[in-house]
């Protein structure tokens, strides 16, 4: 999916929802236990519930992986089944020496044909760039996360001018790719990092995580965050997917992502 196709989905769907698929087996509702794939059948109702309202969707494959082989066949069919007008998010969070992380590439493009993978950026360029090499596939670069232990490392402080360490993420491998094949993840709990993040990355999408269970606040992200082609992919995981542990999950589901899209409808009236 283009940068283009992206902005053309969310200016249709009055929405940059992106819905976190953290399927985890201890916590869907016990009534679908007895499927023969209950991570899927979850998946299935959940994006059933929601896909009108969603731009995109993010797995993370930590859930999956967890389950051994029949795990992955659960994430494949999930991704098989999510509509092919929804960008999709392999939340993997991986990278290695330049040959591994080919491998890594070729398995979430080629194998498994998500449209954009997470990466850290912790070893360096050759360890990013092997992902850019796929043509109309995204790299979503890990900068400032929304996790408390996110501050032991990304703002210290690396220059006499008072940079820190995320910004020099940012700074450095925006020149990597550009901005219609790279993106960043920087956490809603984080709002007043948006400020200088769009001073070096004006025009790139990010991927914010943290809006709903974590605490972030919709508005504020908007407000420092957004660029004229929108430029956000909010994400929502639990607050979604675990809105409701009865047989109505998925429409409690549905709902919550609904009063979410609508919130972000008025928000785009302001570009």
């Amino acid at each position: 999916m283009t940068r283009q196709q992206l902005f053309e989905k969310i200016k249709q769907k009055e929405s940059f929802l992106c819905v976190g698929l953290d399927s985890d087996i201890k916590k869907i509702p016990k009534h679908l236990l007895s499927a023969a794939d209950p991570i899927f059948e979850f998946n299935k109702q959940i994006i059933n519930a929601t896909h009108k309202y969603a731009v995109a969707y993010k797995p993370n494959t930590a859930f999956y992986e967890a389950q051994g082989s029949k795990g992955w066949d659960s994430l494949q069919k999930t991704l098989e089944y999510i509509p092919k007008d929804i960008f999709t998010i392999a939340d993997a969070k991986r990278a290695d020496i330049g040959n591994t992380s080919s491998m890594y590439a070729r398995a979430f493009f080629e194998n498994m044909n998500f449209d954009s993978v997470t990466v850290a950026p912790y070893m360096g360029s050759d360890s990013v760039k092997p992902f850019l090499e796929f043509k109309r596939k995204w790299v979503i670069i890990l900068a400032a996360t929304s996790n408390p232990g996110g501050l032991d490392f990304q703002d210290v402080i690396v220059s006499d001018d008072g940079e820190k360490l995320y910004e020099r993420v940012i700074r450095t491998s925006k020149e990597w790719g550009n901005a219609n094949n790279t993106m960043y993840v920087v956490g809603a709990t984080r709002p007043e990092a948006l400020i200088g993040i769009r001073r070096i990355i004006p025009d790139h999408f990010l991927l914010i995580p943290g809006v709903g269970a974590q605490g972030g606040d919709l508005n504020a992200v908007c407000r420092y965050g957004m660029n004229k082609q929108c430029g956000l992919l909010i994400n929502s995981s639990r607050g979604i997917i675990y809105s409701d542990s009865s047989e109505s999950f998925a429409s409690s589901a549905g709902k919550v992502a609904h009063k979410i899209q609508i919130e972000m409808a008025e928000i785009l009236q302001r570009l």
